[in-house]
């Protein structure tokens, strides 16, 4: 199921029952005050931030299950501010980690520190939640590979000793998943995934979230659909998706893109 729909999120989300979500994802409004190609941005002014965000992270809160998880993308404009209201609203202690993606963008500066990641709040509403893990694990580079070669034998398995134990690692397994993205690869204008809709996001960034914290046949919203790349990945792994966006040109950029 596919359920893509022209509509502000938090009447959206007033339609949904209690606990029905798996996985919340939004890459929401970043709140720079820029008016966008595609959309206003918010005012980065706390009460304009406040205004907007506790009534529909309420809202999330009410219609995720017990099990479920949520993860806010945003830069590090408001997520302080953000932080807070999660935390007021899921409870600190269902604060999990704070995932930084690290992209090359195009824009450069020599005037100060080149601003070149995202932040992603993640959340669960209870303590039992779904992990994946062996579907994210990092892969090994080259360059741990070059460092360790010397120490890998013939069937691939590296070994190390701690505390006068043995202990051995298949570097094609790869490494348990870290809280900091530098593998994926920002939309460059030549990428063949650019659709036209303004800060599009890169499909290899939301599969990673969806794997992790989503199983086949769970529902995944976005209440920020954008250019709908959570809709795609979610046809792509065989998740059920609703979201929703106030832009036509949104909407039809996500009805094309899950096509079938």
């Amino acid at each position: 199921m596919i359920d893509i729909r022209l509509s502000d999120n938090l009447e959206l989300m007033a339609e949904m029952q209690d606990n029905t979500v798996d996985l919340i994802y939004c890459d929401i409004l970043y709140g720079t005050g820029r008016k966008f190609k595609d959309y206003q941005d918010l005012k980065p002014k706390r009460e304009v931030i406040e205004e907007h965000y506790i009534p529909r992270i309420k809202e999330m809160h009410r219609i995720l299950k017990d099990t479920g998880s949520i993860y806010l993308q945003m830069d590090t404009k408001i997520n302080h501010w953000l932080r807070c209201i999660l935390d007021d609203i899921f409870g600190y202690d269902n604060f999990r980690t704070e995932i930084v993606w690290f992209y090359n963008s195009q824009g450069k500066t020599n005037k100060e520190w080149n601003k070149k990641h995202d932040n992603i709040l993640y959340y669960t509403k209870s303590n039992n939640w779904t992990f994946n893990y062996k579907d994210v694990k990092d892969s090994i580079t080259d360059l741990t590979y070059k460092r360790f070669k010397k120490e890998i034998d013939l069937k691939g398995y590296y070994t190390s000793f701690k505390n006068g134990k043995e202990y051995k690692y298949y570097l094609e397994d790869g490494s348990l998943p870290k809280d900091w993205f530098e593998d994926i690869t920002y939309i460059s204008r030549s990428n063949k995934e650019l659709n036209g809709y303004n800060t599009q996001k890169p499909k290899s960034l939301i599969e990673r979230l969806i794997k992790a914290s989503s199983n086949e046949g769970d529902l995944v919203a976005d209440f920020y659909g954008g250019s709908f790349t959570t809709a795609e990945v979610c046809k792509d792994l065989n998740r059920n998706f609703i979201g929703c966006d106030v832009s036509e040109k949104a909407v039809t950029i996500g009805l094309k893109r899950t096509k079938y």
